[in-house]
This record gives C-alpha cells, structure tokens and sequence, in this order.
C-alpha cells in the first residue's frame, strides 16, 4: 500500500447463519478496523485487525466504481419480515454479482435509551462517506466529520472512541472493542435486503459459499506456487521506471464486454475455451444442479462438464460478462500487475507459457525488469505468443 488510508474506523466482520429463519448475523469478537486507500485511481476496501500492520488486511477488495455500495441494514426498513437487531450493522454490496460483506460498528453506540441498533448521525456519516468514495465521488473527509459533530454538538471523543484516523500513515496495536452488537446481532436476510433470492445459476459469477473460488485467488495461488523462484524477489535495482498502464487499464469493460458478443458472433465455439478457464464451482454454481458443489470441495469434473453442456449461448455470454464486470476479476488483474511490476516477471511468464524478451530479465543482467517496463514486457510477450499460435 503505497499511500496512506482515506478514513480509518472500529468495525468487525460478521457471519451470516442461514440454517433458520429469520437468519441470524452473528458478528466476529475479533477487533478490527475498516479503511479504505486509493492507488491507480481504484479504491481498495480492506479490513485487517487491530494488532495486523496497516499493510497486512485479511480483506482487499479493488472497487469498481459504482459497483459496490455500504449500507446500513435496518429492520424497520425492510420489506421482508426481520427480527431487530443488536448491533449497528453495514452490508457491502456489489451490482455485480449476489456477494455480500457484513460489517459492525465496534464503536461505543451513542444511542441515549441504550438501543444498541440506532444509528447515530455520525455513524451514518461514515457509511455516506465510504458509499460515496465507492462510487467514485470526490470527499472531503475531515471537513464532513467535523460538520457532523458540530451539528450535533459532539466532541471529537464523545464515544470513547479514538479519532477517525483520517490519512493517518501507520497504525499499531490497539485496545479492545468497544460496545456495538452483541454477542447474537440478530437481524433478517442481509443477503438479500429486499431483493429477490440469487438462487442457483441466476447469478453466474457471484462469490458462492468458498469465497476463495474466484479470479483473484487463482492468481494468488499461482503467484504463491512460483515463491523462491528467480525472478520473484520483489526489489529490482532499476532507477528509472517507464510510464505504463496496469492491466486493469488496459482491459476494461467498455473493451472486454463487447469481444464476448463479437466472438459468440463470429467463433461461438471459442466462448468454451474462455469458460475453461473460470473456477470450476463458478460454472456447477451457473448450471442446473448447483447443489452438486458442497462449498467446501471443488465440484466433480462431470459436474463441471455437465454445467457446460447445459448452457446456452446466451447463458455462456451472460456468464462471461459478468466475470468481466465482477470486481474479483479487477482485483486479480491488480494483483497481478504488482507482482510484475515487483519483479515477478520471468516467474509468471514461465508459469503461463509467455514467451517475453531476454526471459523477463534486464538486458545482459540477472535482475529481473519490473515497474512499468515489466508490464509492458508481459503484454507484448502475450502478444507474440497468441500471434505464433
């Protein structure tokens, strides 16, 4: 992470019980803070625990502007029958796809009856702040909390609370957590929040119960199967680097949506090649029988096979769009840009049969190109390597 967080806050993460109804938020005890950063003018929503370094989040997600929202869930809103809750809950969402990321505010409730649900103003002046940064907005952080709290007359610590943390460059341990929800925050389908339930292939490429099943974690691993081999040493002694653009430049939607129609018109057949390659529980999960992946094992491979053939063209279109749009497929792209760029290059190139110049190495040198030259490297080495085929 190489700039400083846009506004730090007190929330956990929480598990959704779904085996009764109503279903039950159950938040996670762990401490933790939600921030969010800028870097290749993407926001990165992350959560890490209090005790973890500022770069070490257990959660980064690259947002897609508009993409994603974060909401507060409130049962008097919803037009499902809920239970109430006991916590002061936010739900991260995406257009995209039916995934979904459960947040409570470890802050102290400011609430005066001691209801434990009520959202206060500053409270909801976070959640419009993070909202509006995800959907591309322009804020002014500081000056939006100072407003609220002189609105409502508040002092900077009225919640015992420690101050937002707003562009603070480093956090270390903190202390415990302070009051929010219980130990059952109860509520009803947060999932859902209204919506019609997402079930079976009607949402092709959501995140399904393993949420390690998607574009970013393949590149992970394959990133993590190629650790101590040359090339992956994440320094390179170059002193200039060469403006490029990441890959996620490079492919965006307006540019990779459209070649799905153009090849389903022109080589229908090549649209099996490109579902080849997506996570297997992502195609059982689109066909008919998505019960058939357990959550905890990859599916069967005739499963898999069996999802194919039940497709239609305008279903495997459909599914390739919205891999294309989901923003697991923009934070694999990130990912795998910064592992070039770190000096990666003669690595995943090996891995992936890339044949790129001089092996992904500085001419007559054993250290490996990286920043924008080993970009540009990859790209031109994807270039000849399609070409030769």
């Amino acid at each position: 992470m190489a700039t400083a967080p846009i506004i730090t806050f007190k929330a956990g993460q929480c598990d959704l019980d779904t085996s009764s109804k109503p279903f039950k938020v159950k938040p996670q005890a762990q401490p933790g803070y939600i921030y969010l950063y800028s870097e290749d003018d993407l926001i990165h929503f992350c959560w890490r625990r209090r005790d973890a370094p500022l770069t070490d989040p257990e959660l980064d997600l690259v947002m897609v502007p508009t993409d994603g929202s974060f909401v507060p869930y409130e049962y008097k809103t919803s037009p499902q029958p809920t239970a109430k809750t006991n916590g002061r809950i936010f739900a991260l969402k995406f257009a995209s796809s039916s995934q979904r990321h459960l947040f409570w505010l470890q802050s102290k409730p400011q609430s005066q009856n001691g209801d434990e649900s009520w959202f206060s103003p500053r409270d909801r002046k976070i959640g419009e702040i993070v909202n509006s940064l995800l959907q591309g907005e322009e804020v002014d952080v500081t000056r939006e909390l100072a407003n609220v709290r002189r609105s409502n007359n508040q002092p900077d610590d009225d919640d015992d609370d420690e101050d937002m943390e707003d562009a603070e460059p480093s956090l270390g341990p903190r202390g415990s957590v302070g009051g929010g929800a219980g130990a059952d925050a109860t509520g009803g389908d947060v999932r859902e929040e209204g919506e019609s339930s997402r079930e079976g292939g009607a949402d092709g490429a959501r995140a399904g119960p393993a949420g390690n099943s998607d574009a970013s974690e393949a590149v992970r691993n394959l990133l993590s199967s190629l650790a101590g081999q040359p090339g992956l040493s994440g320094s390179q002694s170059q002193t200039q680097d060469k403006p490029y653009p990441h890959l996620s430049h490079l492919l965006p939607t307006s540019t990779t949506v459209p070649m799905v129609d153009y090849i389903a018109s022109n080589n229908p057949a090549r649209l099996d090649t490109f579902l080849g390659f997506l996570p297997p529980s992502v195609l059982v999960l689109s066909g008919p029988n998505p019960e058939a992946f357990s959550g905890k094992d990859e599916p069967a491979a005739a499963e898999v096979e069996k999802a194919k053939a039940a497709m239609s063209l305008e279903d495997k279109k459909a599914l390739l769009k919205k891999v294309l749009r989901s923003p697991q497929f923009f934070q694999a792209l990130g990912v795998l840009s910064q592992a070039l760029r770190d000096g990666g290059l003669p690595g995943v190139a090996d891995a992936l049969g890339i044949r790129v110049e001089n092996g992904g190495y500085l001419p007559n040198g054993t250290m490996p190109l990286g920043g924008g030259q080993a970009i540009e490297a990859f790209v031109e080495g994807v270039k000849k390597t399609v070409g030769g085929q």
